[in-house]
C-alpha cells in the first residue's frame, strides 16, 4: 500500500461529530496499510466569520495580518482533528501550512505556491503517525511571512502535497458524492459523473464548477496526480480526475462533460475608447500592473462617425474597485470617455471535449437560452468551452434549460448534498 492524501473542507469538519467522524474515516486508511497524509480547511463558517470580524475593526481587511487571522481557523480544524485521531488509539501530528513546507510567493491573501519541502511530514510518516497539515496557507520565500492561498487553497495545498510527497492518489472528501454535470443545488437532476478529464475539469473550475479550485487542477495536471472527489458523509465511490480513466471507467468520454455556471464575476466597460493600435494595451498593461486577473474580453466595432470603441470585460467582484481605480489612473494616457461596472451579471459555460468534433453544439445551446427568455452580454469559446454571460437573475433558469437540452439530466433520484456548502 502506498502514500495517500486526503483532504476535508470545512462542511466535512464543521462540528465535533464532524472531525469524529472524519478521524474514524482516516483511521481506516491507515489500518487499510496506507501512510496517510491529511489537508483541513477550517470548520464550517469560521473564515466567513472571521472575515466578517475583521471588517467590523478595520475598513482594511486585506495583507499580511489580514492573512495572519485567516490561518487560525485550519489551525483549530488540524489540531482538533489529531486529538480525535489520538482517542481511537493512533498517533498522529499537525503542521502548519510553513511546518508543513509550503514555500510561497509574497502575494498576501492569493499567494501562489513556488515550493514545497516536506521534510518534517516525511518524518512524521516515518515514525508511523498520520500527518495533519493545515490548508489554504504557507509561508512566504522571501519575507518568511505567514501567507494564505485564497479561497479554496485547501485543494490546492492537498494536490502539492501528494506532489511533493509521491503520494498515490489525492482524495478531495467533500459534501457531494462527486463532480457533477451541474450544480445539484440548482439542478436537482444533475448526473455524477464517474470519470473526466483534467482538461475538461479545469474548463469546469475555471468556469465556476465550486467543487474543486481551478488552481489544484492545473497543479495536478501538471505532475499528474489522480484526484478522487468524493463525499466525506458516505462511502460511496466519487470522480476520478485524471489523464486516464482509472480502472472499469469507460475510455471515450462523453460529448458533454458539464455545465458550470459563476456568480462571482463583475463586467466593467470601458467607453469611449479610441480605435487605434495599442488602445487596448493601455487598458489591460493597467489591469495587470494592478495584479489582477481578468476572464472575458469583448470589443464592439467602433463607430464610423467617431472612431470611438467599448470593451468589456469580466474579472473577480472582489477586484473590481481596484480595477476601476487602476483604470481611472491611466485615464489620460488611454483617453476614453467613462468606465461602467455592473455586478449583476453571471456566467454560464457548456464544457465537453466531445464539443470540437460535433456540428450542432452551439446551436443548441444558444436555442436553450433563447427558450429560456435569457439575454446574453458577452460570449466566449474555446475548443472545449463556450461561456456567456447574461443577467444573475437569469443564471439559474439558463443552467437548467442548457442542461435539460444536451440530454444531461439523470433519470434516477436527485443529487444529494449533505453539507450544503459544496466544499
Amino acid at each position: 500500500m502506498g502514500l495517500v492524501v486526503q483532504k476535508y473542507g470545512g462542511s466535512s469538519v464543521a462540528d465535533a461529530e464532524g472531525i469524529k467522524r472524519v478521524a474514524k474515516r482516516i483511521v481506516e486508511a491507515k489500518k487499510n496499510g496506507h501512510q496517510v497524509v491529511v489537508v483541513v480547511s477550517a470548520m464550517g463558517d469560521t473564515t466567513d466569520e472571521l472575515i466578517d470580524l475583521a471588517g467590523e475593526v478595520s475598513p482594511v481587511t486585506s495583507g499580511r495580518e489580514f492573512d495572519m487571522l485567516l490561518t487560525a481557523g485550519e489551525r483549530i480544524s488540524m489540531a482538533l482533528l489529531a486529538m480525535a485521531i489520538k482517542s481511537l488509539g493512533h498517533e498522529a501530528q499537525s503542521f502548519t501550512g510553513s511546518q508543513a513546507g509550503v514555500i510561497t510567493d509574497s502575494v498576501h491573501n492569493k499567494a501562489r505556491i513556488i515550493d514545497v519541502t516536506p521534510g518534517r511530514i516525511k518524518t512524521a510518516l516515518d515514525e508511523g503517525n498520520i500527518a495533519i497539515v493545515a490548508g489554504f496557507q504557507g509561508v512566504s520565500q522571501d519575507k518568511k511571512d505567514i501567507t494564505t492561498l485564497g479561497r479554496g487553497g485547501s485543494d490546492t495545498t492537498a494536490v502539492a502535497l501528494a506532489a511533493a510527497l509521491d503520494a498515490e492518489v489525492c482524495e478531495i472528501y467533500t459534501d457531494v458524492d462527486g463532480v457533477f454535470t451541474a450544480d445539484p443545488r440548482v439542478v436537482k437532476k444533475a448526473r455524477k459523473i464517474d470519470w473526466i478529464s483534467f482538461e475538461d475539469m479545469l474548463e469546469l473550475a475555471s468556469s465556476g464548477s465550486k467543487v474543486l479550485l481551478h488552481r489544484c487542477v492545473e497543479y495536478a495536471r501538471r505532475y499528474n496526480i489522480p484526484i478522487h472527489v468524493r463525499s466525506s458523509f458516505s462511502g460511496l465511490r466519487g470522480t476520478w480526475v485524471s489523464n486516464q480513466p482509472q480502472g472499469d471507467q469507460p475510455m471515450e468520454q462523453a460529448l458533454i462533460s458539464g455545465v458550470a455556471h459563476d456568480t462571482s464575476e463583475a463586467k466593467i466597460t470601458v467607453v469611449g475608447v479610441p480605435d487605434k493600435p495599442g488602445e487596448a494595451a493601455k487598458i489591460f498593461r493597467a489591469i495587470a500592473d494592478g495584479e489582477l486577473n481578468i476572464d472575458m474580453v469583448v470589443q464592439n466595432v467602433s463607430a464610423a462617425s467617431t472612431g470611438l470603441t467599448d470593451i468589456s470585460f469580466t474579472l473577480p467582484k472582489t477586484d473590481g474597485r481596484r480595477a476601476i481605480e487602476a483604470l481611472e489612473r491611466a485615464k489620460a494616457s488611454i483617453g476614453f470617455d467613462s468606465l461602467r461596472y455592473d455586478d449583476q451579471v453571471a456566467k454560464i459555460s457548456l464544457v465537453g471535449a466531445g464539443m470540437k468534433t460535433n456540428p450542432g453544439v452551439t446551436a443548441t445551446f444558444f436555442e436553450a437560452l433563447s427558450g429560456a427568455g435569457v439575454n446574453i452580454e458577452l460570449i466566449s469559446t474555446s475548443e472545449i468551452r463556450i461561456s456567456v454571460v447574461t443577467r444573475k437573475d437569469d443564471v439559474n433558469e439558463a443552467v437548467r434549460a442548457v442542461h435539460t437540452a444536451f440530454g444531461l439530466d439523470s433519470e434516477s433520484d436527485e443529487a444529494v448534498v449533505y453539507g450544503g456548502t459544496g466544499r
